[in-house]
């Protein structure tokens, strides 16, 4: 019989016993289980047991998380656990005669304390404005007694009537684990300023944690910070900046406009100034965004804002946050002929995603979608959904010219597709437009017209114009300029390509309104 009284070491409780007992028997089998259960050799195996041959001896190790086996938590000092293992054995021997022997002991073994680490893992997402920490591997009789944040202390569970919560989950390999969410506006958030002067929400927390049923405490403490200055929203982008002394002497920019409450009214901006902090909420689409990279599944949307000493200086800073989209937002619920919204950039580009599932009936698709210019086919398509992005002066695009403003105008052209039956297909052959147009400032452009390059201070405002009437087909002539009166604006219209001349000067004097210029290179 073995005296082997077992170690630990990678892993597994490992215990030697003699691989023949008695002397003129050889061994056929060898069964072993937990807790005077036996199990044959290969579901044991399956369970992570392995067993070796060493000379005369055979070696069986237990893996430390065999099921049947006994686990304890103890403090000393940190947190500790020893595992304990009722181990069965049965060997089964036969003599010359093949007359079989079958023996069956059982063994305590135990490992020495080992350490337990329990884990704290920082989940915040910023955007939420809300701490998320997560404390696991929490062995199953050890219990979560209370929290301290911030110094002050809490038991746990907390109550309904506190701005934090804490929610236990239980794992299948018997550990338990907690989630504390603490909102970035509890009173109990500590704020600090950078040098930069950006703002910081910090959170020391301090989980007393206690086994049982011995109640003996330990703890696991950690702090948590999270930069609070720029968050991207589900339809927006949120920027806040905390007061410094300095910032008395500085002014807030939004492109070449002052943010003033009035500004932020009237392009639907959400504004809050107290004597801490500013927060400006920015709606996706409201003046001053850019947008990027804009496909049938997502985008990005660009929004900066500024920093400027008052008086006359070069001196600026800024800050500037991109944030992607689902492209649902750029299409608007209407029951009309088209669904959707038109940007126009900076650079001279117009993009629109076009969802015309409310102009086709029901089992019906668009056929075909293109500009004015047939040519200019959108760059996807999903089913009813098109996605076009064009230069402003290409696809025959239009141009209205008025005193302030300059509108670059086209038309999405579609036919319509109904399907009868299972097979049979009967195509529209009327085909019917949607005007979409960008408009841009006369005072932001630094250049306009150029078949070479487009320039704006600012991006456009899109719109859409509706057509009542189906079109025969996707034509479109330019109107002649309308006869000047002293009493209304002259109005010029001309097509979008001028491949002779690089720049067209806009006179803004009165007595030059409306008449344009060409200079040949």
């Amino acid at each position: 019989m073995s005296t082997d009284e077992g170690s630990y070491g990678g892993g597994y409780m490992m215990w030697e016993t003699p691989a023949v007992p008695c002397r003129g028997l050889h061994g056929t089998q060898l069964n072993i289980g937990l807790n005077g259960e036996l199990m044959a050799w290969p579901v044991a195996e399956e369970r992570g047991f392995i067993v070796k041959n060493r000379n005369t001896t055979v070696q069986i190790s237990v893996p430390y998380n065999a099921g049947g086996g006994y686990r304890k938590s103890f403090v000393t000092g940190e947190l500790h656990e020893f595992y304990a293992f009722h181990l069965y054995l049965e060997q089964i021997l036969a003599d010359p005669n093949r007359v079989e022997t079958r023996i069956r002991f059982q063994r305590t073994l135990s490992t020495p304390l080992l350490p337990r680490f329990i884990f704290t893992e920082d989940q915040t997402v910023l955007d939420r404005r809300t701490f998320t920490v997560y404390l696991g591997d929490v062995p199953e009789d050890v219990h979560l007694a209370a929290v301290q944040l911030n110094g002050q202390e809490f038991t746990v569970p907390f109550t309904d009537s506190l701005g934090h919560t804490i929610a236990k989950v239980v794992h299948p390999n018997n550990t338990l684990g907690y989630t504390l969410t603490v909102s970035f506006d509890d009173p109990l958030v500590m704020h600090t300023i950078s040098e930069e002067a950006v703002l910081h929400y910090q959170l020391d927390i301090n989980f007393t944690l206690t086994v049982l049923p011995e109640n003996e405490s330990f703890y696991q403490v950690t702090r948590v910070l999270a930069l609070a200055d720029v968050f991207c929203l589900e339809s927006g982008i949120s920027f806040t900046l905390v007061h410094q002394p300095f910032h008395y002497f500085w002014d807030i920019w939004i492109g070449s406009d002052l943010l003033t409450p009035e500004l932020a009214v009237q392009r639907g901006y959400v504004l809050s100034n107290d004597s801490q902090s500013l927060l400006l909420e920015v709606p996706l689409f409201s003046h001053g965004y850019e947008y990027e990279d804009v496909t049938l599944k997502g985008f990005f949307g660009v929004f900066k804002i500024l920093m400027r000493p008052r008086g006359p200086s070069s001196i600026q800073s800024f800050t500037m946050k991109t944030c992607s989209f689902s492209s649902t937002e750029l299409i608007s619920k209407d029951a009309l002929l088209l669904s959707s919204k038109v940007v126009c950039s900076t650079d001279g580009r117009m993009t629109v995603v076009a969802d015309l599932s409310p102009a086709t009936p029901s089992g019906g698709v668009p056929a075909s979608f293109n500009l004015v210019d047939k040519d200019c086919e959108p760059k996807e398509t999903d089913g009813s959904r098109a996605l076009f992005s064009f230069p402003l002066n290409g696809c025959e695009s239009t141009i209205k010219l008025d005193k302030e403003n300059v509108t670059y105008q086209n038309e999405i052209f579609y036919s319509r597709k109904t399907y009868h039956g299972m097979s049979t297909v009967v195509s529209d052959d009327a085909t019917e437009g949607v005007m979409i147009q960008c408009t841009y400032p006369l005072a932001g452009l630094h250049r306009l017209f150029s078949a070479f390059r487009f320039e704006s201070d600012t991006v456009g405002v899109g719109s859409i114009i509706r057509t009542t009437q189906p079109t025969a087909g996707p034509t479109m002539e330019p109107t002649a300029a309308p006869i000047s009166t002293p009493a209304s604006r002259p109005t010029v219209y001309m097509p979008a390509s001028h491949p002779t001349a690089r720049y067209i000067k806009v006179y803004r004097f009165p007595q030059f309104a409306g008449v344009l210029t060409s200079e040949k290179f």
